[in-house]
């Protein structure tokens, strides 16, 4: 579909859904399975939007991928991160309520940005992979984070400093770490490095934080908000 945020994904309940997901992809660009994402959270009750962050390019490889970010103009993504947060507030039932954001690798680094760039708006994130060098302080949101044991993209170091600072004054946040896998193990389409069994664990998680943190129940509206 086409929002005001430009091109992206959307499903929504039936019934509506005072609860919005903001889920922002790879690297690889707005494939099926990030489509599946967007599924999977409406049959749990919430609107779900993908913006496509590469204008419809789909890296085959890492090279293709890297080209592409470099070609890319980070004030524009970083626009339609912000645009889509604000767009995906205006299909809930409640416009004025905060969203949760799922991000993967690249799209994780974008969410913990909109936490921090839109503390107000963001109430829950799930990170997969990816993190944030720059200061996580203003964030209000909840933070759910998953790592892989071996990650091509990142040292343990900087994981462990990236953790540090998340949970720098007492933010509230869980941290998982995944034994044996590597960068993309959540992803179906990213053989070899799928892992199903840790993939699988990983939704439980993921769902069982959202439902905490981001229900789509028993909700007290915003104020001012339907």
């Amino acid at each position: 579909m086409v929002t005001p945020a430009g091109s992206a994904y959307l499903v929504r309940p039936p019934a509506g859904s005072p609860a919005g997901v903001l889920v922002l992809h790879s690297w690889w660009g707005l494939t099926p399975f990030m489509r599946s994402v967007c599924d999977r959270l409406s049959d749990l009750g919430y609107v779900a939007l993908a913006p496509d962050l590469l204008d419809g390019a789909r890296p085959t490889t890492p090279d293709e991928a890297q080209a592409v970010l470099q070609g890319a103009d980070i004030n524009n993504t970083a626009g339609l991160v912000l645009s889509s947060a604000r767009s995906l507030r205006a299909l809930t039932t409640d416009d004025r309520a905060p969203i949760a954001v799922v991000g993967f690798s690249m799209g994780a680094s974008w969410a913990y940005w909109l936490a921090t760039r839109s503390a107000q708006e963001v109430a829950a994130v799930v990170g997969f992979y990816g993190m944030q060098s720059g200061d996580l302080s203003a964030a209000q949101a909840v933070v759910q984070a998953h790592f892989a044991e071996f990650d091509e993209f990142a040292s343990a170091e900087q994981i462990i400093d990236f953790e540090m600072r998340l949970l720098a004054g007492g933010r509230d946040a869980e941290l998982w770490h995944y034994e044996g896998t590597s960068h993309w193990f959540f992803e179906e389409d990213r053989a070899p490095a799928y892992d199903p069994d840790a993939a699988a664990l990983a939704w439980e998680r993921v769902v069982a934080f959202l439902r905490t943190h981001h229900p789509t129940v028993g909700r007290t509206p915003a104020p001012g908000g339907v």
